[in-house]
């Protein structure tokens, strides 16, 4: 189970996979970090501006000029940079679960404000409620976007979720 927030790394992993692509600027990556979300989450600047200098202190990022922007900080990766990316490619698959803890944990949240008598969050008119209809379109969505990335129908998992961790070889118990 996760505390909170993405997980640890995902900010500077996006920016190494960013700045392989080509050399980038702090604001351009908060765009594309952006786009990549389908416009639902945006780092800070506070968040990548730190990381940019911290690769360029670790020498795994460089900044450079550019005649045609002279005002702007543009960074590209180094050799060792390269080296760093390869290394995080290779230990990113230990971030499946944090993702699936952190999407998971919020639809609860969402779900436990439109159900838990505890909660008395008043509907407002003309804005997003926490109720079935709209649980029923969050998930609608996220079916969407599974059928798109991986382009195929959606169909139903009937596994509990002890049934999936055993069928996959997981230890529930990490």
């Amino acid at each position: 189970m996760r505390k909170s927030g993405p997980p640890k790394g995902l900010i500077a992993y996006l920016v190494l996979e960013l700045l392989e692509e080509k050399p980038r600027y702090g604001y351009e990556i908060l765009k594309e970090i952006r786009d990549i979300s389908g416009g639902h989450w945006e780092p800070s600047y506070g968040s990548v501006y730190p990381i940019l200098y911290k690769f360029e202190e670790k020498g795994w990022a460089e900044r450079i000029e550019r005649e045609d922007e002279p005002d702007r900080k543009y960074f590209e990766l180094t050799e060792a940079g390269h080296e760093e990316l390869e290394h995080r490619r290779e230990t990113s698959a230990e971030n499946a679960k944090d993702f699936a803890d952190v999407i998971l944990g919020f639809f609860h949240v969402y779900a436990a404000f439109s159900t838990d008598e505890r909660f008395e969050i008043p509907p407002l008119e003309g804005a997003w409620r926490f109720d079935e209809e709209f649980s029923a379109w969050i998930v609608e969505q996220v079916v969407r976007h599974h059928e798109h990335y991986f382009d195929a129908d959606f169909e139903r998992v009937p596994d509990t979720p002890e049934e999936f961790y055993e069928r996959h070889g997981i230890d529930d118990e990490e």
